[in-house]
């Protein structure tokens, strides 16, 4: 399965162990839990899944790489104990705290959180000497005789044999008490997390233009040559720093996240007109319908991979445009509900006060959500911009709300003509493609594309955009007239052949 039908497997797994009945008891016990095991090829994203369920179910993560252990680490030191049995009094031999076990306590000490997930990756390429270990503790949850608390999950992850030469079979009997989901790489559904989390446009593009460079893993003379979705990731990071700091990102930069030599080559010189397109066609022109008349005309004249990186450029943009609408939307609805739970309790409180006890509120989740490693960067984007508001409202905040009550219909307003601004850029997106190409297969591209994407599909189902309405409708009536015509001509060649 894909990375995103995984990711909903866990969370769902992780929900049902969590489950109580009316005593307060686990439904399914945490000895009839079977770890799930993530199968899959490295750098495809099992570790980052595991951070995003963490957060979105408000729960601790721990995360250990088991090849980094040895049989002392995961099962404790050998001490020896005088214990007296049937009269007799022996030296017994028990174990200290395991270092896994031990963190686990640690971590819900920090941060106050009862549940987690406790993510072993790695865990069949454990040396000879850990392997009976850990399988033992996939079994009972117990390390050295301590058990893992009530609360926490096991998860598991491991490559295939082909990936990783230190792989170790498991046996039936070890199968058996696992709940196994086999994971293989899926461009398109990494492309809906790709747009969500604000992947660099050179990468998405170039990717659409040659998908068979998305994942890749060679053995060569050289040694392995590889290229993963981690690799696209973390390159995408660097590209936007290096960006901002001014830096020019080489080739040499780019093959040291793709580690195979000629699409590190090829990404680096599509990178470089990538850069021109941006600067050459003035995106922000475009959006905001003031675009000169040789833009377009260069545009009309271009070949069609200078038109799909132009089409990726505008998609950037105003997918960026959607994601800070959607977020400002949802903390000024927070905040509202937020205010209006102050002013219920004022009666008489200093105003500036209770903000300040919010303030320290929001401050104090993020602490107790980065112990628990469970504080996602858009989570803590959210925190932070929701802390920002109320911080200045404290700062104006005087012996009542009514300072505050202004300044938030303010931030209404300006969120309102921001969002007019970002709709009517989503408008002349698709304008410009209509005026420059014609209402032809880029503007097809650009339309799906927008309905393809999670969070440009979701600004237009909440807020609406007239022309993709417009272009929606008539490119869909457009494909069902040449599907009835494909048919018709069908029918009569069948027809003819029969007579």
């Amino acid at each position: 399965m894909n990375i995103k039908k995984a990711k909903e497997q866990i969370a769902d797994t992780v929900r049902a162990y969590l489950e109580k009945d009316e005593y307060g008891r686990s439904i399914i016990p945490q000895h009839k839990q079977r770890p799930i095991f993530l199968m899959g090829p490295p750098g495809i994203g099992k570790t980052e899944i595991m951070s995003q369920v963490a957060s979105e179910l408000g729960i601790g993560l721990l995360s250990y790489s088991m090849t980094h252990h040895t049989r002392q680490s995961a099962l404790g030191l050998p001490i020896i104990k005088q214990r007296e049995y049937g009269g007799e009094v022996y030296d017994v031999s028990i174990y200290t705290m395991s270092e896994i076990i031990a963190a686990v306590y640690e971590l819900m000490e920090s941060s106050g959180v009862e549940s987690g997930i406790l993510f072993l990756d790695e865990i069949n390429c454990v040396s000879e000497t850990l392997t009976p270990i850990m399988l033992q503790f996939l079994q009972y949850k117990v390390f050295g005789g301590h058990k893992l608390p009530e609360g926490w999950i096991v998860v598991t992850a491991g490559n295939p044999p082909e990936y990783n030469n230190m792989v170790r079979e498991f046996d039936i009997v070890t199968w058996d008490r696992l709940k196994r989901i086999d994971i293989e790489p899926d461009l398109t559904v990494w492309k809906e997390y790709a747009r969500s989390t604000g992947i660099h446009g050179a990468v998405v593009t170039y990717l659409d233009i040659k998908p068979q460079n998305f994942y890749k893993i060679e053995t060569t003379v050289s040694g392995k040559s590889f290229v993963t979705a981690r690799g696209w990731e973390d390159l995408s990071r660097m590209l936007f720093t290096y960006e901002h700091i001014g830096i020019e990102a080489d080739k040499e930069l780019i093959s040291q996240y793709l580690q195979n030599r000629q699409i590190a080559e090829d990404f680096a010189l599509y990178y470089e007109i990538y850069k021109k397109y941006r600067s050459d066609y003035r995106i922000d022109a475009i959006l905001d319908g003031t675009v000169d008349k040789g833009i377009s005309e260069r545009a009309s004249r271009a070949r069609f991979d200078e038109r799909y990186s132009l089409l990726g450029l505008l998609l950037e943009a105003v997918t960026r445009e959607a994601a800070e609408i959607h977020a400002e939307d949802a903390e000024l609805m927070i905040v509202k509900r937020t205010l209006g739970e102050l002013k219920a309790e004022y009666d008489g409180k200093n105003a500036a006060d209770l903000l300040a006890a919010e303030i320290e509120a929001i401050n104090d989740e993020r602490t107790r959500l980065k112990a628990a490693n469970a504080l996602s960067y858009e989570k803590d984007n959210s925190l932070l911009y929701r802390r920002e508001l109320l911080e200045r409202y404290r700062r104006i905040a005087g012996e009542g709300f009514n300072e505050v009550r202004a300044a938030y219909m303010t931030d209404v307003e300006r969120f309102k003509a921001h969002l007019s601004d970002v709709k009517r850029h989503m408008d002349n997106s698709m304008i410009f493609c209509e005026k420059t190409f014609g209402g032809d297969r880029e503007l097809l591209i650009l339309v799906t594309e927008l309905a393809a994407d999670p969070v440009t599909a979701r600004f237009i189902s909440n807020y609406g955009c007239d022309e993709y309405y417009k272009h929606d409708s008539s490119l869909m009536l457009r494909e069902r007239k040449l599907e009835i015509i494909s048919e018709l001509d069908r029918i009569e060649r069948e027809s003819k052949a029969l007579e």
